[in-house]
C-alpha cells in the first residue's frame, strides 16, 4: 500500500444515487484529524497522526519518511522511542568481561543516566551532549575518569546506531567535546626515592619494589608473578598474568590489555628474588581464571600473604603501601604504580639490564 494521508474526520459514502460523497465520522471534531500510513520496510502499515489543519505537515512527514526509505536511512518510530537508559541497560551486557560490565554499569548509572536515561534515542541532538558534558565538569566530574564516562556513552549511542534506533551518533558532531583530559608528564622516582620506600616495607614485600622498580610491572602485575615465570638462565621475565578482583573475587587474569610481553631482569634483581624465595618460599594458589566462576588454575606465586594464601592488594595497599608512601613522601594514593625506569629505558635489552643494574650497585 502506497503511502497516503487519511481523513480520520470523515470517510466516503456511496448515496442511494449511486454518488460518492464524504460523510462524518464518529471521531469528528475529536482528536487528531490527519493520519500519514505507510507500510514500513519490514512490511508492516505504520502511522503518525496530526491534529487538524496540519494536513501539508502530514504530508511533508510522509514524503521525508518515504524518502529515508529509499535511501536507507529509515528509522522505526517505536525504536526510536527506545530510552538510552532502556538500551544502554542492555547494550552493557555485552562488555568483554564482568568487571568492565561493572565499572561501566557503575558509571553510567551514577553519571549518565541522571542526564540522559529518560531521553529518547530517537530525539538526541548534538545539544543534549554538550549540556551532559557540561554538567559533568559541573559536578566535579573531569579528567581521564570523565572522558572514561563519555566513551562509554558514545559506544553506547554508536551501537543504537548501528540497531537502527537513531540515524546518526549525536557525538560525533564537530560542536560536540569530549571532556579535557590534562597529559601530565611522567616524572619517574629518584633511585634514592625507591629505596627509601623499599626500606620502609616489611621484608616479606620488599622484592616488590625492586620487581617493580626496575622492570615496569603494575601492582596486579607483581602480586601475579609465578615460578614459572622467571627465567633465570635468560634473565628474563614473561609477563603473562596478573592477580586481580572479579566482583570482589580474585581470579588470575592476562595482563592489562592482554599485553604479554617479556623483560629483562637485571643481575641485583634476580639476587633479590632469589633471596625473598628463599627466605619465603613459593606458594601454590589456586584461583579461578579471569572471571570468578572461571576454570581454575594453579600457580606456585612468588609473593603470598603472612598466612600463606595470594596476597589481597586491598589489604597490601592500605597496611604496608601507603604507610611505606606516607613516611617518607607524605603521599597516599595506593594506585601509584611502581613503573619508575621502564618506560625511559632503551630498546636493547642488555643495555637497560647495565642501567639499572648500575643504579643498584651504587645503592
Amino acid at each position: 500500500m502506497a503511502g497516503h494521508i487519511q481523513d480520520r474526520w470523515y470517510k466516503e459514502e456511496k448515496g442511494p444515487d449511486g454518488r460518492t460523497r464524504k460523510v462524518k465520522t464518529e471521531r469528528y471534531g475529536t482528536g487528531m484529524r490527519n493520519r500519514a500510513r505507510y507500510v514500513g520496510p519490514d512490511g508492516t502499515e505504520k502511522s503518525k497522526s496530526f491534529p487538524d489543519r496540519q494536513k501539508r505537515l502530514a504530508e511533508q512527514w510522509l514524503s521525508q519518511t518515504e524518502a529515508d526509505m529509499a535511501r536507507g536511512q529509515y528509522i522505526d518510530p517505536r525504536a526510536a522511542r527506545i530510552t538510552f537508559q532502556q538500551y544502554a541497560e542492555k547494550w552493557v551486557t555485552h562488555a568483554p568481561d564482568p568487571n568492565t560490565q561493572a565499572s561501566m554499569e557503575s558509571q553510567l548509572r551514577l553519571h549518565a543516566y541522571p542526564y540522559l536515561g529518560s531521553r529518547p534515542l530517537g530525539s538526541f541532538q548534538p545539544a543534549h551532549i554538550r549540556d551532559w558534558v557540561r554538567q559533568l565538569q559541573e559536578n566535579g566530574v573531569r579528567g581521564s575518569y570523565a572522558r572514561t564516562i563519555y566513551s562509554n556513552v558514545r559506544a553506547a549511542l554508536s551501537a543504537a546506531v548501528d540497531d537502527g534506533h537513531l540515524p546518526r551518533n549525536p557525538c560525533a558532531a564537530r560542536s560536540v567535546r569530549p571532556p579535557a583530559v590534562d597529559n601530565k608528564r611522567v616524572v619517574p622516582w629518584t633511585p634514592e626515592r625507591v629505596f627509601a620506600v623499599r626500606a620502609g616495607m616489611p621484608e616479606r614485600y620488599q622484592a616488590m619494589v625492586d620487581l617493580g622498580g626496575s622492570c615496569g610491572l603494575r601492582q596486579g602485575e607483581i602480586l601475579g608473578v609465578a615460578v614459572d615465570a622467571i627465567d633465570f638462565e635468560s634473565d628474563t621475565l614473561h609477563v603473562v598474568q596478573q592477580l586481580k578482583l572479579s566482583r570482589s573475587k580474585p581470579v588470575f587474569a592476562p595482563p592489562k590489555g592482554a599485553k604479554l610481553r617479556d623483560v629483562p631482569l637485571p643481575g641485583p634483581v634476580t639476587d633479590a628474588l632469589r633471596a625473598h624465595m628463599k627466605r619465603f618460599p613459593p606458594v601454590e594458589i589456586t584461583l579461578p581464571w579471569k572471571v570468578a566462576d572461571g576454570p581454575p588454575v594453579t600457580k606456585r606465586l612468588i609473593f603470598t600473604g603472612p598466612r600463606g594464601g595470594h596476597v589481597w592488594r586491598t589489604s597490601l595497599n592500605e597496611e604496608v603501601w601507603k604507610r611505606a608512601l606516607a613516611e617518607y613522601l607524605g603521599h597516599s594514593d595506593p594506585g601509584l604504580t611502581l613503573r619508575v625506569y621502564a618506560h625511559l629505558m632503551p630498546s636493547s635489552q642488555e643495555r637497560t639490564r647495565k642501567a639499572v643494574a648500575s643504579i643498584f650497585d651504587r645503592r
